[in-house]
């Protein structure tokens, strides 16, 4: 695998800085296996498939989505780069429906087609099954037009979350009621609230115990796209690279997120580890469940919380195999919604402003900016 890494996405200079911290993050976190994909021969695509050709489907599109998000990493991309990957994912077989709408994407990227590859990636197939049908939980009288569509007035939509103010202490809805309160975050149902698709997110910020700093959602999109089974996902995972470190999709969420380049590539060293952890989290996540609950989900962002928002945060993590953050990503500075660092400067100032506007007292529930 390392080795097939070591030219795949690369320009013909080699790995970036970038590429190399991350590959060497991911191999670390996914096998144990500590080593620097610069010191490896190449392996050619021809090698590679001959070497996993015992894997099943879903192991290599893996792989060949580990090759993509290591291309996206590039800037400018190369052509010849984009198309040394998808010769991999031929030989690998992976060159199929399912992952030849992000390779598309990638593909318009490395042309400088910036508007089309923000077309094709708001088409792609994951957004596009979540317009045709979208989770009733959702309170969405109607598909979608936009996979950020807005729902701007539904009380009813509102006293739901507004409710969670009431659920027992521990609990993952007290949790995303804090969350949303410390950050001055309007709940879905009124306008100015974010999307119901996107408020999906809020609560793994919570239940994976990762603050709302731009680093921290890098993480949570890692672990959100790594532990869906469905291929598809992978494109949340490029769209928080397209919006906090290349730009490529400057407009993907919509305003919701803006985009705000080299949050990645700033602090490699750290970030690469926190990426990786991150999805190695969602990688035994869906290891579990797909264990333990043979046809359950895995796709956290079409989960109903609200029948979970009562229950003690542990016991959650517990049933779905969630795994700690690991001391090495802590210590990379990985943060929870509750301490310092887990909250954004504007974050905790428009908290303030709004709680003052409500006749409150602010509380960030121990939240304060790095």
């Amino acid at each position: 695998m390392a080795r097939a890494f070591a030219t795949a996405p690369a320009p013909d200079g080699g790995l970036t800085a970038v590429q190399r911290a991350v590959i060497n993050a991911l191999i670390d976190s996914m096998t144990g296996v500590q080593l620097d994909v610069a010191t490896l021969e190449p392996l050619g695509p021809q090698e590679f498939a001959e070497s996993i050709r015992s894997r099943d489907l879903a192991f290599r599109r893996r792989m060949v989505q580990s090759m993509l998000l290591n291309e996206m990493l590039l800037v400018p991309i190369p052509p010849e780069v984009t198309a040394r990957v998808e010769t991999y994912a031929q030989w690998l077989g992976a060159d199929d429906d399912t992952m030849n709408d992000m390779m598309r994407v990638v593909r318009r990227i490395a042309s400088g087609s910036l508007g089309l590859a923000l077309m094709d990636f708001q088409r792609s197939g994951y957004f596009e099954e979540l317009l045709a049908q979208p989770p009733e939980h959702l309170h969405l009288s109607r598909a979608l037009d936009d996979a950020w569509d807005s729902v701007r007035a539904d009380e009813a939509l509102y006293e739901q979350w507004a409710a969670l103010e009431h659920c027992p202490d521990g609990s993952l809805g007290q949790g995303v009621w804090r969350f949303y309160r410390a950050r001055g975050f309007t709940f879905p149902g009124r306008p100015g609230s974010a999307p119901p698709n996107l408020a999906q997110h809020d609560w793994i910020h919570v239940l994976a115990d990762y603050g709302s700093a731009v680093e921290s959602e890098i993480e949570v999109f890692g672990l959100i796209a790594r532990c869906n089974d469905d291929p598809r996902a992978f494109s949340l995972l490029a769209m928080v690279l397209g919006l906090f470190e290349t730009g490529y999709l400057f407009d993907a969420a919509k305003g919701f997120f803006e985009y705000d380049r080299g949050h990645l590539s700033r602090d490699i060293d750290r970030m690469a580890v926190r990426l990786a952890d991150a999805m190695y989290r969602g990688a035994m996540l869906a290891w579990h469940v797909n264990d333990t609950y043979p046809g359950r989900s895995t796709d956290l962002l079409t989960t109903d919380w609200f029948e979970h928002a009562e229950r003690p945060l542990e016991d959650i993590r517990a049933e779905l195999g969630l795994l700690p953050r690991s001391a090495r990503a802590v210590a990379a500075g990985s943060k929870t919604p509750w301490e310092r660092g887990g909250i954004s400067p504007f974050q905790q100032q428009y908290g303030r402003t709004v709680a003052e506007a409500e006749g409150r007292e602010y509380d960030s529930y121990g939240a304060e900016p790095a």
